[in-house]
């Protein structure tokens, strides 16, 4: 389906010659600025809304400098016309305060250029550079806007392009090539690196992954921003993500089933802003342009103090020569050339870096590496094997080999690999060697975090960074690219910075609008880059360990990774913890150098050679990758599979054994799997059979325990149920537009999407009541009320769900407890919608009960099965508590199944909790 770029734009406003105006150059001239983000845009148009000048250009946060190029540009090709200027945008207030001119809200700007311009459209969704918003057309203006987080916009697509070493247009033209498409985060930056990255280390196509990436924006987009706001009828696209990204657009057009008529793309859409306050500019006083010129000398920055700042790093050289002095700790070398006998190598195949170490007998280093993987961490493995290949003299020989890091299963698997070894105990190796009786160990990569806490050699703790990777190395490579520096530059600024900016603990994402007020107050890529520096450390102390006392760490303390390389960091930790830490030279690799001291010492004294891929089996291998969809079950799992030449294969992206062909604890008893399938084994009366009709039951939330219920009671009357099918991504995005809330919780916003699916499936009515209490499990039982999610979650539904106008949707209120009086209550609501009697009700519902009844029996003699078995085999089992609707595969993400797989029972928590304390 063909989707036309608009004529609409140039139909009314067209670009007009120079050369035919010279005739009309007293005239006034009309000029908008949208100054965003990232991003300066301004347009300039005569009396009759000819355009006769526009640009689109980055600032790069030097909105001065880009403002003052544009105004002479603007003097040059008009000859210094008299202008009436509107600034308008996120970044425009200060400007237009600055040069003494008119300022208005980007949300009238927008809005008046799409009124005057493209009429017809209903919805317009435009994405800038941080800020992203859907705006209503109708009888009334309804916006919405994205608040503190970039996720989702220009900002967002810039970071993830990066992942795949390309710009954002590069991203659209893989994208063109897409066949698959992953789930991906797009609430910020952060989240969504931890989706991509493992994609990239196992091989997923690049074009995949950057569709995907466009896919994120557009869930992030239509869930956040929508809000439950159906997006219907002709929709304008604006904005220059929305603008340059062909591939951008056509994920909205698809997720939004828009038609070729429906989807609005005027050619002017990145310019939208500044067209509406050019339009806008005609009711302000005009100013002559050399009077403007005068302004612009004597633009001057505002007092402001909004951004803190904190103490130099380094006071001066000679406070920084001692602090170099005093961590100059080397690992032993040795020459590789001159050594004799066996080596051991060490590789660290870590999200974003590969790093190994070849060592000698006596622990010296015989060669190292530390590189980006490109995103192909077992391509790069495989040129350290050949550079070491290539260096390694007659008589050395490897005799052993350990990998560690993201990568590690990969490469074992490929390249056989003799040992492979959890990161954790990797650098605690190493660290060991450096400060032997080690009591701290932070280690700070490229997208991970660990704090290890040690007494006597024996870990007391372990804390690593969940969700969130704004303290570490790609955080500070994020930012100094997007300065034009290198890492190693962008450290050197902080050294000496007079005034570091204080960023606290904040992500990313957040950060970048501190990063922009602080650069307009005046703060030098120094102070940035040392307030980053000092950000990483409080993330670590405050986020990570929430260290609340320093003395807990201890005295012998080691900083490693290669975030540590950076003297600003490893400064910051010092100043801000008031300990001192032992940082050797080899921070980066002490990963891959506890991998070698551990292949040492697993090493037979008689054994000389790894098994490890090298010479001539290396030059022979080989490998593809694949993609495709898991039948073993009804997760459907989307796996990447890595064939190699030698007939073995690598297979992630599972949530179980199955793929793998390693299932052989079937019998281990798993509750969850039991609960979920006894909840809902329930046959429904054929329709023709169903005197009252279909009535369609959503499976969501508390029907994962009130299901059976609910089926008897209603098989009783006559009906046949209707069940929404499993939960899946699928389920999920069909109800997408109706969310209402970005902050809902995951099991909440499925519900949209069982109901979608079964408006599709047109019932006759749809029944999902609002429990506001359940049965006690016990009569000492202090309380027994639902979760409010829980509870009203139908009213939300009622509320939101545009679609639900034909069929009839019924939700209301009882209370599980009352088992005297319920039949009553069921009796008042259903005779509202069908002829039942009194007397039919209440004999249904007492077979409804018996029916609960018999299904918490079944859950709990289950358990006791389970036990028996356990007891029986020797065996253990887990307790996996939850609330009801876990059992879900798609929120449970195939935990029960992980566990049963290494033979360890699963029960529920009411499976067992008759037992009491026995």
């Amino acid at each position: 389906m063909t989707y036309s770029v608009l004529d609409v734009v140039y139909s009314t406003t067209p670009f007009v010659s120079l050369d035919n105006r010279m005739d009309s150059m007293n005239d006034i001239f009309y000029c908008g600025f949208d100054i965003g983000s990232t991003t300066i845009k301004s347009v300039v148009e005569d009396a009759s809304h000819h355009i006769l000048y526009s640009t689109y250009r980055r600032h790069y946060s030097d909105i001065r400098h880009a403002v003052f190029t544009i105004l002479r540009e603007i003097g040059v090709q008009l000859h210094n016309p008299d202008l009436c200027i509107l600034v308008t945008g996120s970044a425009g207030i200060g400007v237009a305060q600055r040069l003494g001119l008119e300022f208005c809200q980007e949300v009238i700007a927008s809005s008046h250029a799409v009124e005057s311009l493209l009429p017809e459209t209903n919805v317009a969704i435009e994405l800038g550079g941080e800020d992203a918003k859907i705006t209503f057309f109708g009888a009334t203006l309804d916006q919405r806007m994205n608040g503190t987080c970039a996720g989702g916009t220009g900002a967002f697509i810039d970071q993830m392009s990066m992942l795949l070493d390309t710009d954002p247009m590069g991203l659209n033209e893989l994208a063109k090539g897409y066949k698959l498409i992953y789930p991906i985060a797009a609430r910020c930056g952060v989240f969504a690196k931890t989706d991509i990255q493992p994609l990239i280390n196992e091989g997923a196509r690049h074009e995949d992954i950057a569709a995907s990436i466009f896919q994120a924006v557009v869930n992030q987009t239509v869930s956040v921003l929508a809000c439950g706001h159906p997006i219907r009828g002709k929709v304008a696209f604006l904005g220059g993500p929305l603008y340059f990204l062909s591939s951008l657009r056509e994920r909205f057009i698809e997720t939004l089933h828009l038609t070729p008529e429906n989807a609005l793309i005027p050619r002017n859409g990145n310019l939208f802003v500044a067209m509406g306050a050019a339009r806008l500019a005609h009711e302000v006083n005009s100013i002559e342009f050399s009077a403007l010129l005068d302004r612009m000398e004597k633009y001057s920055e505002l007092e402001s103090n909004e951004v803190l700042r904190l103490e130099p790093l380094f006071n001066d050289t000679a406070e920084y020569e001692e602090f170099v002095k005093k961590h100059d700790r080397r690992a032993p070398r040795g020459n590789l050339e001159q050594y004799r006998g066996r080596a051991f190598l060490g590789i660290d195949a870590g999200s974003t870096t590969t790093k190994a170490v070849l060592m000698g007998e006596n622990r010296e280093i015989l060669f190292d590496y530390y590189g980006s993987n490109e995103g192909k961490p077992l391509e790069k493995t495989i040129e350290i094997l050949r550079e070491i290949e290539k260096h390694l003299p007659e008589g050395v020989t490897i005799a052993n080999a350990c990998v560690t890091g993201y990568g590690e299963g990969l490469i074992q698997k490929a390249l056989n690999v003799d040992e492979g070894e959890i990161e954790t105990i990797a650098h605690y190796r190493a660290a060991d060697v450096f400060v032997p009786g080690v009591e701290f160990i932070l280690d700070i990569g490229g997208q991970d975090m660990k704090c290890m806490m040690l007494k006597n050699g024996v870990f007391e703790s372990i804390m690593l960074n969940e969700a969130c990777s704004s303290g570490c190395g790609s955080f500070i490579e994020t930012f100094a690219r997007s300065l034009g520096y290198t890492t190693e530059s962008f450290a050197k600024e902080a050294r000496f910075a007079p005034a570091p900016i204080d960023l606290g603990t904040r992500c990313t994402v957040f950060m970048n609008s501190r990063v922009k007020q602080a650069q307009k107050e005046g703060a030098s890529v120094g102070d940035i880059s040392a307030g980053l520096s000092y950000s990483v450390i409080k993330n670590a102390l405050y986020k990570v360990i929430k260290l609340r006392n320093t003395s807990a760490i201890g005295k012998k303390i080691i900083v490693q990774g290669g975030t540590f390389l950076n003297d600003a960091v490893l400064r910051a930790f010092e100043r801000i913890s008031n300990k001192t830490a032992i940082r050797p030279d080899i921070a980066g690799l002490m990963g891959a150098y506890g991998c070698a001291i551990i292949a040492q010492t697993r090493c037979p004294k008689d054994k000389l050679h790894s098994a490890i891929r090298f010479g001539k089996q290396l030059d022979e291998f080989s490998f593809n990758i694949t993609m495709r969809r898991c039948g073993g079950c009804q997760n459907h799992c989307l796996l990447t599979i890595n064939k190699f030449s030698d007939g073995t294969s690598f297979i992630t992206g599972n949530r179980c054994e199955r793929p793998l062909g390693k299932v052989t604890q079937t019998n281990v008893p798993n509750l969850y799997r039991y609960k979920a399938e006894r909840t809902f084994q329930y046959q429904s009366l054929p329709a023709k059979d169903a005197p009252r009709g279909i009535i369609g039951i959503p499976r969501v939330l508390n029907m994962y325990e009130n299901y059976p219920f609910w089926h008897t009671l209603l098989t009783q009357l006559g009906f046949s149920v209707l069940l929404s099918p499993c939960s899946s991504k699928q389920i999920y995005e069909m109800g997408i537009e109706s969310i209402p809330s970005e902050s809902a919780c995951y099991p909440a916003k499925l519900v949209h999407g069982h109901i979608a699916w079964l408006i599709s499936q047109k019932p006759d009515y749809i029944f999902y009541p609002c429990i506001s209490y359940e049965e006690k499990e016990v009569k000492s039982a202090n309380n027994h009320y639902n979760c409010p999610i829980v509870t009203s979650y139908p009213e939300v539904i009622k509320n939101n769900t545009e679609a639900l106008d034909g069929i009839p949707f019924f939700n209301p209120f009882f209370n599980l407890n009352d088992r005297k009086n319920l039949w009553q209550r069921l009796y008042e609501e259903l005779q509202k919608f069908s002829n039942v009697t009194a007397g039919e009700v209440r004999r249904a519902t007492i077979q409804a009960f018996k029916e609960r009844d018999r299904y918490k029996e079944d859950i709990r003699r289950a358990g006791d099965d389970a036990l028996e078995y356990i007891h029986k085999h020797h065996s253990r089992g887990i307790v996996l508590a939850g609330r009801p609707y876990h059992i879900d595969k798609e929120i449970n993400h195939g935990i029960p199944e992980m566990i049963a797989g290494f033979g360890i029972a699963v029960l529920t928590e009411d499976s067992v909790a008759h037992r009491g304390d026995t």
